[in-house]
């Protein structure tokens, strides 16, 4: 599950316009056509690229009590939790590597 979920995380961050909204979401929830503005994309280009994210789980929707037509964007915490995780999964594993190597390294050059 926690593969599957950083998969599709940097699947769907493998486009640069979808990355430039997670940039965007990160300084705080924003409507669809703010998002577009501020990526220089049409407001079609920035809905695909919302319901990629929504489906993806990256980020929320919600409806402003205002006006139920106007939908504003968030981040989700979970899939960035879930990649960090595994992150310094991949971190732990080279930090035994390194210091496996510079242990064989230094026990090689005391020998010699």
């Amino acid at each position: 599950m926690v593969n599957d979920q950083v998969d599709r995380f940097f699947e769907v961050l493998a486009d640069p316009t979808r990355r430039q909204v997670v940039r965007l979401l990160g300084e705080g929830p924003q409507r669809a056509g703010q998002l577009a503005v501020a990526a220089g994309v049409s407001s079609p280009a920035m809905s695909r690229h919302l319901r990629i994210l929504l489906v993806a789980g990256l980020v929320a929707d919600e409806r402003v009590v205002e006006d139920a037509r106007v939908r504003v964007f968030r981040l989700r915490p979970e899939p960035v939790v879930a990649v960090q995780a595994w992150l310094d999964q991949v971190q732990a594993h080279w930090q035994e590597q390194l210091g496996a190597f510079k242990r064989h390294v230094e026990q090689t050059g005391e020998s010699s």
